[in-house]
């Protein structure tokens, strides 16, 4: 089970039976608002409140790696386009939609909606 504080970390719990570990994961110093899995399960995008977006790899037990970062507008939300788990899909709060490699955050397309997205 992977966790997210408000603090920016993000916990991994294994549970076995009644007993279960405690694990840091990542610490990316921003509240984590959305953590979303690839549909292999082999990546985490870690949306934080600043609009930050982040990877983690959880077989790599590496460190969170800032994939894309708030600019002029704040990421809102970011998910995997399927099939597969090479791309993926972002919003921001001046409507901006973007699809991005996860292998270097290259910004593949850009689409304008000329509308703000609302925070709820």
């Amino acid at each position: 089970l992977y966790s997210s504080a408000q603090e920016g970390m993000l916990f991994l719990y294994h549970i076995r039976d009644l007993q279960y570990e405690m694990r840091i994961c990542a610490d990316i110093l921003q509240p984590i608002t959305s953590l979303i899995f690839s549909p292999d399960y082999t990546t985490l995008v870690l949306v934080t409140d600043q609009g930050t977006v982040y990877t983690y790899k959880p077989a790599q037990r590496g460190e969170a790696v800032k994939l894309l970062d708030a600019c002029s507008s704040c990421f809102l939300a970011a998910d995997f386009l399927t099939p597969g788990d090479k791309y993926c899909v972002s919003v921001t709060i001046s409507g901006e939609v973007q699809v991005c490699s996860l292998e270097d955050g290259t910004c593949l397309s850009k689409l304008n909606l000329k509308i703000e997205v609302p925070l709820n």
